[in-house]
C-alpha cells in the first residue's frame, strides 16, 4: 500500500516552475538569500538553470550583499599566467599604507606613518598621529589610507587614540565620533606640501562609494573596534577615517587635539583570485579574473573565519565548488555580476599584484 502510494506520487509530479508559474517561481526564488541555494537551483534542470540566470538571481542577490558591485562594467578574464600569481601565508599588520592626513601638529614626529605601528612607543620615543590643534571642540580631521588590495572586503576597523603618558594627568586625546568612508582616488589627484607632508588638497581627490554611520568613540586607551553594519566590498583599495569633534585640552596651550595611536584594518583581500582597476572618476571599474591564481580567496577566507552568506570568499568558493567545473567561468561570473561585457586578456603582461589584508 504505501509503495503503491509512492510510485503514484512520482507518476502526479509536476515541475515546480510550471505548476507555479514564472510570476510565482520568480517571487519564491528571489526570497533566497543564501548563494548555495541558488546554486542547487541552477542545477536542478537546464530549463532551472536558464530560468535562474534570465530572471538575474545571482546578480540580484549579489548587490544586496555588495551593492558596490553594480560598478564593475566587464569582466576580463587573465589566464596566461606563465608563474601563476600566489598569495604568500602567514600573518602582517601591513594592511595598507598613509596617504595624508587633514593635519599634523609636529611632522615627521607625529606623523600619520605612526598609526600603523600596534605600540605608544618605538624606542622608548611616544608614537602617535597628532592634529594640528584648534580652539573649535567640533573642529574635525580626517587620516587617509590606502589598503594593500584594491579589490577586498572590509568587515571592522580598529581605532586606540593616543595617551599622552609624558603630559600632567595622563590625558587621552580621543576623538568624539569615527565614520569610514571607503572608494578610490581619481585618476590625477592632486597633492600639496604641509610642513613637509603630502597631503590632499581637495577631498574631491577621492570617489567614496561607501559612507559608514557615525560610531561614538571611548575616552580609553584601548584598541576599539568598530564594526561596519555590513562586509563592504572597497573597490578601489581607498580608505578615510572621519575623525568627529574633539574632547581633550592641551593644558600647555589649552587648545583641543585628536591623537591616534594606531589603526588596523580587518578584512579579506579578494586578491589573487580578482583584482580591479577603476576606468574613471565616476567609479565604473574592470573586474579582472585570474582562473589560475592559487591561494588568496578560499584559504584566507578560512583563515580569516569569513563564512556564511556574508562572505565574498564564502560566495565565491560555494560556487566554485558546487558549480560542476565549466559553470565557474565566463557564464557564472557574468550570471552573478550581472550583463557585463566578458573578454580576454590572454596577451595582457600588466602585473596586479597586491599584498593580503590580515585579520588578528
Amino acid at each position: 500500500m504505501v509503495i503503491r502510494e509512492q510510485v503514484g506520487d512520482m507518476e502526479n509530479r509536476c515541475d515546480f516552475l510550471e505548476w507555479l508559474g514564472s510570476d510565482t517561481s520568480t517571487a519564491v526564488l528571489a526570497c533566497l538569500d543564501d548563494p548555495a541555494d541558488i546554486v542547487r537551483a541552477s542545477s536542478v534542470s537546464r530549463a532551472w538553470r536558464r530560468f535562474v540566470i534570465s530572471n538575474g538571481f545571482c546578480k540580484k542577490l549579489c548587490q544586496r550583499m555588495y551593492p558596490e558591485v553594480s560598478n564593475l562594467t566587464r569582466i576580463v578574464e587573465v589566464s596566461n599566467s606563465s608563474d601563476p600569481v600566489e598569495l604568500a601565508s602567514g600573518s602582517s599588520d601591513e594592511w595598507g599604507e598613509p596617504v595624508g592626513a587633514s593635519s599634523t601638529d609636529n611632522y615627521p614626529d607625529e606623523s600619520i606613518d605612526n598609526t600603523l605601528e600596534p605600540s605608544d612607543r618605538m624606542d622608548a620615543i611616544p608614537s602617535y598621529w597628532s592634529s594640528g590643534g584648534s580652539r573649535d571642540p567640533d573642529a574635525p580631521e580626517t587620516l587617509t589610507y590606502k589598503l594593500s588590495s584594491r579589490l577586498c572586503v572590509v568587515h571592522e576597523i580598529k581605532l586606540r587614540p593616543f595617551q599622552a603618558y609624558f603630559q600632567p594627568g595622563d590625558p587621552i586625546y580621543s576623538a568624539k565620533a569615527v565614520r569610514f568612508r571607503m572608494g578610490h582616488s581619481k585618476p590625477e589627484p592632486n597633492y600639496s606640501q604641509n610642513s613637509g607632508e603630502a597631503s590632499l588638497k581637495d577631498s574631491n581627490d577621492f570617489v567614496w562609494t561607501h559612507v559608514s554611520p557615525v560610531f561614538p568613540m571611548a575616552q580609553a586607551n584601548v584598541l576599539q573596534s568598530f564594526k561596519l553594519p555590513r562586509p563592504v566590498l572597497c573597490i578601489g583599495g581607498a580608505l578615510q577615517i572621519e575623525l568627529l569633534g574633539r574632547v581633550q585640552q592641551q593644558e600647555m596651550d589649552n587648545m583641543y587635539y585628536i591623537c591616534v595611536c594606531h589603526v588596523k584594518v580587518i578584512g579579506n583581500p579578494l586578491f589573487p583570485r580578482f583584482d580591479a582597476d577603476v576606468l574613471n572618476a565616476v567609479g565604473e571599474a574592470v573586474l579582472k579574473y585570474y582562473p589560475d591564481a592559487t591561494g588568496g580567496d578560499a584559504e584566507a577566507a578560512a583563515e580569516n573565519g569569513a563564512e556564511g552568506p556574508s562572505g565574498w570568499h564564502a560566495f565565491a568558493e560555494r560556487f566554485r565548488q558546487m558549480g560542476a567545473g565549466g559553470a565557474w567561468n565566463h557564464a557564472l561570473l557574468n550570471a552573478f555580476l550581472g550583463n557585463v561585457h566578458v573578454e580576454e586578456d590572454a596577451d595582457s603582461d600588466e602585473d596586479y599584484g597586491g599584498e593580503e589584508l590580515f585579520e588578528d
